[in-house]
């Protein structure tokens, strides 16, 4: 009995001996150098070849992490203002938008400065004459001595003439005395055209000879008075002491109230 018994302790050794062999044979193969690559090329390292496996295997995959960076901890400073820029192209006009409110009544202004007289809607002249004339000439400009009315000076002394500063229809009237046995012969003149004659023949008694007209005129239109000499003796009386001859008009009506 005890020999059976010494028979089978010295089998079960042997067993485990074997199978101890058998896995260090095993083991020893799988750590061995074996050549994965063609007599031309270089072997792989284990290492790498463990790397490999390592990153195809799902087991042994690294996860990828993405950084995130904060910008608003990298802002810098902020920078100078930029230079203009080139203006750009206008827009559509846009929808005319609705009334305001009426505003305050502003207070009351200075008083302007006075007018221009030219600008005035009023004329009127009245001179006389104390010299009597007679004609020297084929024409002869009747001037005056005496200022009897002269509204805003329209009527010049030094050349005889009404200057229309004040457009629109006024009235004229001439009164000469005649000279006894001789010719009265006078143009009114609009510019340098006769619009109204006067005249009274020789006569052995003198008389006063009056001519009225009304005319329209425009600024800077003059009217004023001369001699016309004939084959007869021209002239018209007046004295010192008196005024025989006189020249007059007045705006009736201007053309802009």
């Amino acid at each position: 009995m005890s020999s059976v018994l010494l028979m089978l302790l010295v089998s079960t050794v042997n067993a485990g001996t074997l199978l101890e062999k058998s896995s260090l044979r095993r083991e020893a193969r799988r750590l061995s150098c074996v050549r994965c690559c063609g007599p031309s090329e270089e072997p792989v390292s284990v290492a790498s070849s463990r790397s490999t496996r390592m990153s195809y295997d799902p087991v042994y995959s690294v996860l990828k992490v993405q950084p995130t960076i904060d910008i608003t901890i990298l802002k810098g400073e902020k920078g100078d203002v930029g230079e203009k820029g080139i203006t750009g192209g206008a827009g559509k006009a846009g929808e005319r938008g609705l009334r305001g409110y009426n505003g305050q009544k502003g207070q009351k202004g200075q008083v302007g400065p006075p007018g221009n007289s030219c600008k005035l809607h009023y004329a009127a002249f009245s001179v006389g004459r104390r010299k009597p004339l007679h004609s020297s000439d084929y024409f002869q400009h009747v001037t005056f001595d005496t200022e009897l009315v002269n509204l805003y000076k329209h009527f010049s002394m030094f050349t005889g003439k009404f200057f229309c500063y004040v457009p629109g229809i006024y009235f004229f009237n001439l009164n000469v005395h005649t000279w006894n046995f001789k010719e009265t012969y006078l143009h009114v003149m609009k510019n340098n055209q006769e619009v109204a004659i006067l005249y009274a023949q020789p006569s052995e008694r003198s008389i006063m000879q009056s001519q009225s007209l009304m005319l329209e005129l425009q600024e800077g239109d003059e009217v004023w008075v001369r001699m016309f000499k004939r084959e007869r003796e021209n002239g018209i009386y007046s004295e010192e002491s008196d005024i025989y001859i006189t020249f007059n008009g007045h705006l009736i009506k201007p053309a802009i109230e």
